[in-house]
């Protein structure tokens, strides 16, 4: 029997829904942190990802893992490049150079002025870039990821490297 000011909300969660977030939240939130740079919107895509566990759970989508978690913050995370590109879209030219696809600039960068100068650039490079250095993951996924074609991703690959090294460079980095 409830008292006069309480309010009915809901069963109690699933102890393995609870268990799986205290196992992963490092997990989740060390991902989306490493990827951003940014501790509140680390913050906020880890809500979002385990509110998507949670509906996954009610919806009877099976029972959610950590990669699956991890797969969720990376959409997450796509999903937010994408609205900031969107905003962003009608204040800006992308950038059309020409660098090329076999480009040889293999330095080793300085991890935190990497970290700043991918901060500086457009959502669209920022994320094809995270995505296909960082996460590791092949063309045609982040094409997929991306909703682009394959070769639409090489060529924005291209611009987006050649936008990093710019900026690299332009932050005293050297282009040798």
């Amino acid at each position: 029997m409830s008292s006069p000011g309480s309010r009915a909300v809901g069963p109690p969660p699933d102890p393995g829904l609870l268990s799986l977030y205290d196992t992963a939240l490092p997990q989740v939130y060390g991902y989306l942190l490493a990827r951003c740079g940014r501790r509140a919107l680390a913050e906020d895509l880890t809500a979002e990802t385990f509110l998507a566990a949670v509906r996954a759970e009610k919806d009877g989508g099976g029972p959610t893992t950590v990669p699956w978690l991890i797969g969720t913050a990376r959409h997450k995370l796509v999903d937010h490049w994408r609205r900031l590109d969107r905003e962003e879209r009608g204040l800006r030219l992308l950038d059309g150079g020409t660098a090329h696809a076999d480009d040889p600039w293999d330095e080793e960068l300085d991890g935190l002025r990497a970290r700043q100068v991918l901060e500086q650039l457009s959502p669209q490079h920022r994320a094809a870039l995270t995505l296909r250095y960082l996460d590791d993951l092949p063309v045609p996924q982040v094409a997929a990821l991306l909703q682009r074609t394959v070769h639409a991703t090489e060529a924005l690959l291209v611009r987006a490297r050649a936008a990093f090294r710019r900026a690299y460079v332009t932050t005293g980095g050297s282009d040798d």
